[in-house]
């Protein structure tokens, strides 16, 4: 079974709407993450069966809970979930944020190849990334803890309309009890990823003013 039907196997077990020149770019953009892994050791992860769940899939699955047409994926690594995300949506404008440059160098690199005209790879600390304007939503599954995303966040999202989404493994119930008093949980949402093993949550925050 080749890689493009691989996914196509796994997109079939969920509600996702992804076309065929959409399940292309996606593929190309696994290609190009394995050619630049070797050198660069952009993720973990090594198979590229595992990379169309824990990457693709795990990122397209988030989709349906983005409200808006402006957001920023925070700490990005080599593009996730932003890329798989800017491939679904391309209606929809993505910042992917890292302070990595060889992370970055790849991220320009797809965009350049993919021909993606909505996603803007920036290379900068967070707290040091001052946007023209506040975005819709905060993405990101990088940071180790609610807390510390909100904090290094807040200036980058709209008061009031702004939310913070934040991919997790197990309910963060500890993280949600330490959040600041002008930080509330909107909802949360159990994400079933086809094949892969343990729990995921995608947490949606509020800023209050």
């Amino acid at each position: 079974m080749t890689l493009t039907e691989k996914l196509q196997s796994l997109i079939n077990k969920t509600d996702l709407e992804v076309n065929e020149q959409q399940i292309a770019l996606l593929i190309q953009y696994v290609e190009l993450l394995i050619k630049w892994n070797k050198a660069y050791n952009l993720t973990a992860v090594r198979d590229p069966d595992e990379m169309l769940i824990k990457h693709i899939l795990d990122s397209l699955m988030v989709g349906k809970y983005l409200t808006g047409s402006r957001f920023i994926d925070v700490g990005t690594g080599p593009g996730l979930p932003g890329i798989p995300l800017s491939i679904l949506y391309p209606e929809k404008n993505f910042v992917l944020l890292d302070s990595l440059g060889k992370r970055i160098t790849f991220l320009r690199q797809v965009v350049f190849q993919l021909k993606l005209k909505n996603v803007t790879p920036v290379l900068s600390r967070v707290e040091k990334y001052q946007p023209e304007e506040p975005f819709d939503g905060v993405l990101s599954r990088a940071f180790s803890s609610l807390n510390d995303m909100v904090t290094w966040c807040h200036h980058l999202v709209a008061a009031k309309q702004g939310k913070f989404l934040a991919l997790k493994g197990q309910f963060p119930t500890d993280e949600i009890n330490k959040l600041p008093e002008n930080i509330k949980l909107v909802e949360s949402y159990k994400i079933v990823v086809p094949q892969l093993e343990g729990e995921r949550h995608l947490i949606e925050l509020q800023k209050l003013n």
